[in-house]
């Protein structure tokens, strides 16, 4: 049959049809991914107030793509205090900041009870603000750390606040890559049991996928399968997130980087794989502003949110070191034809704009 058809029929792709999808012209692809998204959604496009809190840079590992983590003998390390954790939240919340995403280095000298201590306080201080926590990387390398099983950490997690889990740490699924990328840090299986263990438990989680470094189309796919076939179990993804890779200060030699039409093409068969995921992110930090406005039309229905300050892409190379100002954001999306609204960190819509 023909795979444009399969796609309109709503059917299911097979690896080898995902990765013809990469044949197609980059209109037909966008045409079928906006047909999904605007039967799903309309013209809405997704955003949420929301503040990144990095409170380390210490790193026990060594990701060749990673340009934020402060190992070996970097001078610039630093790790927050609970107290300046607050004052950051504080400040945010009277900003109108509604979900704190709160991720970090895997800092050897922290222990679980820093990170448990943090969550805690936030809560207690801010009870109805939603906090998303701790990579299943994070949560990996706490469990091997310190001797606590990945139920364990779960649990506590959840005892001290955290609400759903961000989708860090999966970075692409092969193997082999990983091998290459990031040796030692949390396999693609371990990953999955992570945010299985959590769904299973009522929770929610994103899920990501980065992209543009060493990886082939096929290994993309693979990766979105691999995901469909966890939502099929759990149901408890409630968005992916392809992430560009960011070039600038790290140990990948990559000299081949994806041109935009290679970056909107992923993103719209993301739409048409990921049949079961409700959200699809074009997460401005790493594809730039102008590039998730046009994702909108190849089936992103959700930009991620004013973030206020981020670390880890923008050492990198990403241009989201301070966020974005509410009222541009909101503007930039009117006028690309498309209708703001301000979302909860579970979709709940909060605002029209």
């Amino acid at each position: 049959m023909d795979l444009i058809q399969k796609v309109r029929n709503k059917e299911r792709l097979t690896q080898e049809e995902g990765e013809a999808l990469y044949d197609l012209d980059l209109y037909t692809l966008g045409e079928l991914a906006d047909e999904i998204r605007r039967e799903k959604y309309g013209n809405k496009s997704y955003f949420n107030i929301n503040r990144h809190i990095n409170p380390t840079n210490v790193c026990a590992d060594i990701c060749k793509f990673c340009a934020y983590s402060a190992s070996r003998k970097n001078p610039n390390q630093y790790t927050m205090t609970h107290e300046q954790i607050l004052d950051i939240v504080k400040n945010s919340v009277k900003n109108g900041a509604k979900e704190m995403h709160i991720v970090s280095a895997h800092n050897p000298n922290d222990g679980v009870e820093w990170y448990m201590v943090a969550f805690r306080k936030i809560k207690e201080q801010f009870p109805d603000l939603h906090i998303k926590a701790m990579t299943a990387a994070e949560i990996d390398f706490l469990t091997r750390e310190y001797g606590h099983s990945y139920d364990e950490v779960i649990d506590m997690m959840i005892e001290n606040g955290v609400d759903s889990m961000p989708g860090g740490g999966a970075e692409i699924f092969d193997e082999e890559v990983r091998e290459y990328l990031c040796k030692g840090k949390v396999t693609s299986d371990q990953w999955i049991e992570i945010h299985q263990k959590w769904h299973e438990r009522g929770r929610e989680s994103n899920a990501t996928m980065l992209f543009g470094h060493v990886e082939t189309r096929a290994h993309r796919i693979d990766h979105m399968i691999r995901l469909r076939d966890l939502q099929d179990k759990t149901g408890g993804f409630n968005a992916f997130i392809p992430l560009v890779y960011q070039r600038d200060n790290n140990f990948l030699k990559v000299k081949e980087f994806p041109t935009g039409q290679e970056i909107l093409k992923t993103y719209a068969i993301s739409r048409i794989m990921l049949d079961n995921i409700p959200h699809i992110k074009a997460y401005w930090v790493t594809a730039s502003v102008n590039l998730a406005l046009i994702a909108q039309e190849f089936g992103c229905d959700d930009l991620d949110g004013t973030i206020e300050k981020e670390s880890i892409q923008s050492a990198a190379g990403a241009a989201s070191s301070h966020g974005m100002d509410l009222d541009n954001f909101v503007a930039l999306i009117k006028n690309s034809g498309f209708k703001p609204i301000e979302r909860d960190s579970l979709y709940n819509e909060l605002e029209v704009y």
